[in-house]
């Protein structure tokens, strides 16, 4: 019996095509609620970040790939920080090797230079582009969870060797988000587990991007998206369509958690 399902934002929920939850998801996704199942968004967005999924009946956020875990209403599951020397030293590699850096906030994504690279990922998602500052200023608050790292995945093996308290996931070819290592939505999952008392064989995740994997693996049953990376759908149980062909509904009803004639009319 799935308790919990836990779904990824960008490429799962929300399209690329149209920047919006289909409502074929929204639909089975209520219905699925309605049914007792508790939903958890699973996503490397700030929780602060999620306004097109009002609609979505969730009960907490696996937010910055786990490194952040919140209830729907705003109370504090887990928390992960980046340590300062990590910190620190991922802004020399940035000058070093001239790449752009970037914290995620619950204000903001906020980088040290704006470059074409950090303009075209902005296009992409459909978000502001990041406006540049001193980086340092806003790590003093003490609240971020997760960098981003603009730079293709060969550069980034070569600069994590020199970051071994942190892990990067991606799952776009133009950036890694970076988290404290052992941090994953997988340890999301987790935190969640115990909070609510359901086991992780009682869970359904679904997800597309390199970040999922973990997620993937952990879950009960792995979904990947239709057009998931090759890693997520070697990772995954089981593949459904694409978010724009209602990839979620057709899963939640080929696994039993809704009933097909619950959703179509």
């Amino acid at each position: 019996m799935i308790r919990a399902v836990f779904l990824d934002v960008d490429g799962t929920l929300i399209s690329f095509r149209t920047h919006e939850v289909p409502a074929s998801a929204v639909e089975a996704l209520l219905r699925a609620h309605e049914r007792g199942v508790r939903l958890f968004i699973a996503t490397g967005r700030a929780v602060t970040d999620l306004e097109l999924l009002e609609e979505v009946p969730y009960d907490g956020v696996v937010a910055l790939n786990g490194a952040e875990c919140l209830m729907r209403g705003g109370g504090a599951v887990a928390r992960h920080p980046i340590p300062r020397e990590a910190f620190e030293r991922a802004l020399a590699l940035s000058d070093e090797w001239n790449f752009p850096v970037g914290l995620e906030l619950n204000d903001g994504i906020f980088v040290n230079r704006v470059t074409p690279v950090v303009e075209e990922l902005a296009r992409m998602i459909a978000h502001p582009v990041p406006e540049a500052v001193d980086l340092r200023r806003l790590f003093d608050r003490g609240d971020c969870c997760q960098m981003c790292f603009y730079l293709d995945p060969a550069l980034e093996r070569r600069v994590m060797e020199f970051l071994p308290s942190l892990a990067a996931s991606r799952w776009c070819p133009l950036f890694t988000d970076v988290n404290l290592r052992g941090v994953d939505k997988a340890s999301g999952m987790a935190e969640f587990a115990a909070r609510f008392g359901f086991a992780m064989a009682e869970t359904m995740a679904f997800g597309d991007g390199g970040n999922d994997v973990p997620m993937l693996r952990a879950a009960g049953i792995g979904v990947a998206m239709g057009g998931a990376c090759e890693e997520a759908l070697q990772a995954a149980d089981w593949v459904t369509a694409t978010v724009d062909d209602d990839g979620i509904r057709r899963a939640l009803e080929h696994f039993g958690v809704i009933r097909a004639a619950e959703v179509r009319k």
